[in-house]
């Protein structure tokens, strides 16, 4: 029986992540579609910093109502929905000539791009217990990592093959459709739904409690709220790499030198390593220490990021291992961030705090986005971005050392009281 659930209990992490392993290629094609939409559409950098801070504002919107409905409905409904409207969605921009429509159809998108993550790792959480959960996100964030990765390596690929930016929205997006379909057959929300025993077992306190109830008690929790800051500035890092790096290198006549464009592709290659290393590194050498962890990754890519700036890039080896390095460190800590709100808000929580933290991430990661666009069509040169993603950095690390003090405040505030936290 025992190894029966341990073999189900992988069945659905690897199912969860196959899923969420094709989700970006139906949002991260839009970096590499922008400068061919740019000189298609005749628009400005700036502008199209603005479309993609519609869907990253329309993910956050959706984190803050998904999440939510994640710890009440089942996750393996709403990741399905989501997966097949963004495929709608991204082939409805495939055919559109207009700005304006184009920006109101990648908002939508992002809304129904958020229906996966939070829900995802409800189910995950649902599955594993506390001593592995670690490891199960760690996983779990190596398959967005490699998604990353799939969809860098198909746009290269495409662009190489004169392919217009048009088709970065429709042919990917076969990819989600048909792993969406296997998921919706195989995964289950939780081991009842299985015929074994569930870990966590139902309050029916919580159950009772509307969405503005759960949202008061995830307030209520300020080093929560801290974390969730460092999440955000660590996002809005992450997107401007994913989104402007791409820019960046695709500016420097790539098809005369087409090793630059292959050099963006490492940067994803990091994320997806950093990703599973963090998980593991967390609950191993840092004896689950999550905020330790965050805090050196942050620190790491603040350091890393500065070095592409000021270093030559002309040197394709340095360059390549900067970027292995800055996407290493950058995301990696990500897969201590999720653990983190079923270990200060309690598991029948874990949804409703995955979104809440998820929308910090995204508001910050668009509001960054028409930032980046401005600066560069101020300054004339992409390399600047990587000094603003070098201070923003540093802000991550800032908010999550004000955290952990104020979660071991809160703690020793508990236990003075003869409670248990």
């Amino acid at each position: 029986m025992q190894s029966s659930f341990r073999g189900q209990q992988w069945k659905m992490l690897l199912v969860t992540m196959f899923c969420y392993l094709f989700f970006y290629t139906g949002r991260h094609n839009f970096g590499w579609a922008a400068k061919g939409m740019a000189t298609s559409l005749n628009v400005s950098y700036s502008y199209i910093g603005w479309i993609s801070f519609s869907m990253l504002l329309g993910y956050a919107i959706g984190q803050f109502i998904n999440g939510n409905l994640a710890d009440r409905l089942s996750a393996r409904v709403m990741v399905t929905a989501g997966a097949y409207l963004s495929v709608l969605t991204n082939v409805a921009v495939s055919y559109s000539d207009s700005i304006t429509s184009i920006m109101i159809l990648w908002a939508l998108n992002g809304y129904f791009q958020s229906m996966a993550w939070a829900p995802g790792g409800k189910l995950i959480s649902n599955w594993w217990n506390e001593a592995e959960l670690g490891k199960a996100f760690g996983f779990y964030t190596m398959a967005a990592g490699l998604s990353s990765v799939l969809t860098y390596l198909l746009s290269i690929v495409l662009l190489q093959q004169g392919m217009e930016w048009r088709m970065l929205f429709f042919f990917f997006l076969l990819f989600l459709l048909v792993a969406a379909t296997i998921f919706l057959i195989i995964a289950r929300d939780k081991p009842s739904d299985a015929g074994f025993t569930d870990l966590v077992k139902k309050d029916s306190t919580t159950e009772k409690t509307n969405w503005l109830s759960r949202y008061r008690v995830v307030l209520s929790y300020p080093h929560f709220l801290l974390t969730s800051l460092a999440f955000g500035f660590e996002s809005m890092a992450r997107y401007g790499l994913i989104f402007w790096v791409p820019v960046h290198y695709l500016g420097k006549n790539w098809k005369d030198n087409p090793g630059n464009l292959w050099v963006t592709f490492l940067l994803p290659v990091g994320m997806a390593a950093g990703a599973l290393s963090f998980g593991m590194l967390s609950d191993s050498l840092f004896k689950k220490n999550r905020i330790h962890s965050i805090r050196f990754g942050m620190l790491m890519s603040a350091l890393m990021a500065l070095l592409v700036y000021l270093l030559p890039a002309n040197n394709l080896l340095l360059a390549g291992f900067l970027m292995l390095s800055v996407g290493f460190f950058v995301y990696g800590p990500q897969s201590c961030f999720w653990p983190l709100s079923p270990e200060m808000l309690g598991r029948n929580y874990t949804g409703t705090g995955i979104g809440f933290m998820n929308m910090f991430g995204y508001v910050f990661a668009a509001l960054g986005e028409p930032l980046f666009g401005f600066i560069i069509d101020w300054v004339g040169n992409t390399n600047i971005i990587f000094v603003f993603i070098s201070g923003i950095c540093l802000l991550s690390v800032i908010m999550i050392s004000f955290a952990k003090r104020s979660w071991n405040a809160s703690i020793q505030a508990v236990s003075q009281s003869g409670g248990v936290y």
